[in-house]
């Protein structure tokens, strides 16, 4: 339990925090904005890209090492030196910060998918053969369906990476709550810095816990229509 000087020390930064949000909300609310759009395009490329490889190297499992290697060495490369190999290519900014999150973001979607449509129950596969499936029809209405909830968990994840990660594209000369949080740092302003920290990791909070909600509802459903 906080001591009663400790206690209105915790109030005093939260209150400044507070503040700092209501009166510079106008910059705040465009820098937030920045941030979520950023993210979104990271997270929306990262779908289209990992769900299509996921697909690819179901369907051809030599493949599925290699690709998921190469995906992985991506992944164990630090942000910043990622940011670095990008920028001669693409310049400063959002495009880099963009192309940099959708590589970290592209391991969790392509990976689930990949689990997800191998892991279909054999038996399912076969009684689609059985009345006369075609390879494709067996994807888009066998597969695909039953592996949406573990795709989502995949997503899922991504998301979280993404809107964690976006603050750092302020290091490239972008924009997104990380920009609240580096000038804070440039003033020693603790206000500034926390409101920055706070707001980011609000936001990747709320993307958990709504796409949290989506997944149990995809499994829900996957559920109720094996049981029919």
């Amino acid at each position: 339990m906080l001591a009663a000087p400790e206690l209105f020390t915790q109030r005093g930064k939260g209150m400044g925090i507070v503040n700092y949000i209501l009166r510079r909300q106008e910059y705040v609310w465009e820098i937030a904005v920045d941030h979520i759009e950023m993210a979104a395009w990271s997270i929306m490329i990262a779908i289209i890209v990992g769900v299509l490889m996921g697909i690819v190297i179901a369907r051809y499992r030599p493949l599925a090492r290699i690709v998921v290697g190469i995906v992985n060495i991506i992944q164990t490369v630090p942000a910043l030196a990622l940011f670095a190999l990008l920028m001669p290519f693409l310049g400063i900014g959002a495009k880099a910060g963009i192309t940099a999150l959708t590589m970290y973001a592209i391991l969790p979607i392509l990976k689930n998918t990949f689990a997800g449509i191998t892991g279909v129950e054999t038996s399912l596969i076969e009684t689609g053969r059985g009345i006369g499936m075609t390879e494709y029809q067996l994807l888009t209405k066998v597969q695909l369906p039953l592996a949406v909830p573990v795709i989502m968990a995949g997503i899922r994840t991504a998301a979280v990476i993404a809107v964690g990660m976006t603050t750092l594209v302020a290091l490239i000369g972008g924009s997104g709550l990380g920009k609240i949080i580096y000038r804070g740092i440039s003033r020693v302003d603790n206000n500034e810095i926390m409101a920055g920290a706070v707001l980011a990791a609000g936001m990747a909070i709320i993307a958990d816990i709504l796409l949290g909600r989506l997944e149990r509802r995809m499994r829900w459903d996957a559920r109720q229509g094996g049981d029919q």
